[in-house]
């Protein structure tokens, strides 16, 4: 998932994944409780779809939220409550899907669908963050951005990518700064969780 938010800490509240389960995202006036809600939904059978309208029809402030999920067979779904603030706009695709409010546009979240369907680059966090980028040239947020983050898992069944800027102008050039520093040295840190004995030594302070 990538993401970026006017307020802080966007990644912290919002993003929600679980490795061979899918990834949700609970956005607009955020309870994250809403993502874990949605996991579990996920996680007994229920399809995209279904886990959504499982977690809308039971909670009652469901009017001031922003759901989207993807699950493992790469159904998507998305919602957003009456309530929801400002231009909102919400899509789905096989394998991804986008939401926002308070947008400058409802093209916002279209380009940022296409562009991740039109990459050929072969990561994908490479991919989440053409979509992103495509989001801000046709405008983001009306606002100023202020958080960002980037997050993938892992094979492994952790985090293979985990990159949050929580309060800085211009976070998602911030976040892509990251992802060229960390994509490097990404496999290296999964390595050093299964076979330490063979990870590459970086030479720092200490590491004999």
């Amino acid at each position: 998932m990538a993401l970026s938010s006017s307020s802080p800490a966007v990644a912290a509240r919002c993003c929600h994944l679980r490795h061979g389960v899918g990834g949700v995202a609970s956005q607009n006036i955020t309870d994250p409780r809403l993502g874990e809600s949605l996991l579990d939904a996920l996680e007994v059978g229920l399809s995209a779809h279904e886990a959504i309208a499982f977690v809308t029809e039971h909670d009652p402030t469901i009017a001031f939220r922003q759901l989207t999920a993807v699950d493992m067979s790469g159904q998507s779904a998305t919602f957003s409550g009456e309530d929801v603030l400002g231009t909102a706009h919400q899509r789905s695709a096989e394998n991804c899907a986008a939401a926002g409010n308070m947008l400058c546009s409802q093209d916002v979240i279209d380009a940022m669908i296409e562009a991740f369907l039109e990459s050929a680059e072969p990561s994908l966090e490479t991919r989440l963050l053409a979509g992103l980028a495509a989001g801000l040239s046709r405008g983001g947020e009306a606002g100023p951005l202020y958080s960002a983050g980037l997050k993938v898992t892992g094979a492994n069944g952790w985090a293979q990518t985990d990159l949050r800027v929580d309060f800085e102008e211009d976070p998602i050039q911030r976040l892509q700064n990251l992802w060229r520093i960390w994509e490097p040295l990404r496999d290296d840190y999964q390595t050093r969780g299964i076979d330490p004995a063979s990870a590459p030594s970086y030479g720092v302070p200490g590491d004999l």
